[in-house]
């Protein structure tokens, strides 16, 4: 039905607007009784098969929601219904902050990617707090923090560690973003120096709670091989609990998309089919350099279950949709687990 109806008439309009419009739908059709029994009949598989151990979490299953889309976790719960075992919210930034001007999201339809330089828009630490405060408790979340734009680079590890400690009660694992490619200063959040410096301050400020939380690097897909050997490294070196691969890319080679229509949506982070490929050979890299001594999450033009099994094959541990599921609607989980559950 989503591919067939809803798709077409939402993708008449501004995805940023269809967006906002899509939350408050969900958001309102789950306060129906019955409605989110309906959902979770429709698209949620209850497996131990599905089940993984990973960083001291037990997941339902491996098919999580990326960053980017609960920006400020006020549907995380009502998503839950649609079969996913884990859900990432944010960008979350100590301040909250409007982002990039519009328009700054834009669909490529033949290519079934998106461009967006949304430049990390978002209501702020203490409203993702606020709606954390009503988790129901259905499955993991993590937290994707990142720093303010107006933020000075002296102080960028300060509003790191402002998001972590604020955050610290209310999620199950973190996930420091340095790779997005809507922020200024991206060059020196992915300086290996700094990055070892950001990842000792955080981990120290781990050690201040009686819990400790999983702490994981979102990294480009546009690395290159020595840039992902400094990545084996520093997980290595600093013993963080894992890697998730890839964020939005900046290449724009192989589009179906004309060369009028992408200079026409200027900069941004390419997500969606046309970085498949690129995440997970990045994934298969990173796995095969380290030996699989670190946990990976695999995201990046997931738009099928096939899809998904080759993150796994290529040595994903998880995996993440974003794109996928704007394009293929939430029967997309279902089919990736049930795949799953086939290739067991």
């Amino acid at each position: 039905m989503y591919k067939q109806l809803l798709r077409p008439l939402f993708f008449q309009f501004d995805p940023e607007k269809i967006h906002h419009f899509t939350f408050s739908l969900i958001k309102s059709t789950s306060k129906i009784p019955g409605i989110p029994s309906l959902f979770k009949s429709l698209y949620v598989i209850e497996d131990e098969r599905l089940e993984r151990e990973l960083f001291g979490l037990k997941f339902k299953n491996p098919v999580g929601l990326a960053a980017g889309f609960d920006k400020n976790a006020v549907l995380y719960n009502e998503l839950a219904n649609f079969g996913f075992g884990f859900i990432e919210i944010g960008t979350v930034t100590p301040k909250g902050q409007a982002g990039n001007p519009k328009k700054r999201l834009f669909r490529l339809k033949d290519d079934k990617g998106i461009i967006n330089r949304m430049g990390f828009n978002n209501e702020g630490l203490e409203a993702a707090i606020s709606q954390l405060k009503k988790n129901k408790g259905k499955l993991i979340i993590g937290g994707n923090i990142g720093k303010n734009t107006q933020t000075k680079p002296e102080d960028y590890t300060k509003d790191y560690l402002e998001c972590f400690n604020a955050l610290h009660p209310y999620v199950d694992y973190f996930v420091l973003n340095v790779s997005c490619p809507n922020v200024g200063s991206h060059a020196k959040l992915n300086d290996k120096d700094y990055l070892e410096e950001l990842i000792a301050a955080v981990q120290k400020a781990n050690n201040t709670f009686n819990v400790q939380k999983p702490i994981l690097l979102k990294i480009a897909p546009d690395l290159n091989n020595n840039q992902l050997d400094e990545i084996v490294d520093l997980v290595k070196e600093t013993n963080l609990d894992g890697v998730i691969a890839s964020n939005t890319s900046t290449d724009r080679s192989h589009l179906k998309a004309s060369k009028e229509r992408l200079e026409e949506i200027g900069n941004g982070g390419l997500s969606g089919q046309p970085i498949k490929d690129k995440s997970t050979s990045v994934i298969k890299y990173l796995s095969e350099k380290s030996n699989k001594s670190f946990p990976i999450i695999g995201v990046g033009g997931i738009h099928s279950a096939n899809d998904a099994l080759e993150k796994i094959e290529a040595g994903a541990d998880l995996v993440q949709i974003y794109t996928g599921f704007i394009y293929e609607g939430p029967s997309l989980i279902k089919q990736i687990n049930k795949a799953i559950l086939k290739s067991i």
